[in-house]
């Protein structure tokens, strides 16, 4: 079983930072492809950034330059650093990985971003 618990969220102004942290823990060896979703109010789910099966790394267009992914493979966990934060970031963030053969996904319960104007 694979559990992925996020930190991290809350309350900032348009213009601050916040750092999320995804812990994972369980079966999770060569779990190589490990990001971040979103889910703003009323919208679907998108991709935030995430590491790729090859090791790269992967950004949505709208957070691009302001978003960094990151991990510590010692600690079995995934960061995302967000500077410059929009109102429109604004979602619940969700920690995501796959299982290497069956592309299964695993999901944390999320935590919430609010960027206030």
């Amino acid at each position: 079983q694979v559990q992925l618990v996020e930190s991290g969220g809350g309350l900032v102004q348009a213009g601050g930072s916040l750092r999320l942290s995804c812990a994972a823990s369980g079966s999770i060896f060569r779990f190589n492809v490990m990001g971040w979703y979103r889910q703003a109010p009323g919208k679907q789910r998108e991709l935030v950034a995430t590491f790729t099966a090859g090791g790269s790394t992967n950004y949505a267009d709208s957070v691009k330059g302001r978003f960094t992914i990151s991990r510590d493979n010692a600690k079995n966990t995934v960061y995302l650093q967000m500077n410059s934060l929009q109102p429109e970031d604004t979602a619940v963030y969700y920690c995501n990985t796959k299982a290497p053969l069956s592309g299964r996904d695993y999901w944390g319960k999320g935590t919430l971003v609010t960027v206030s104007s």
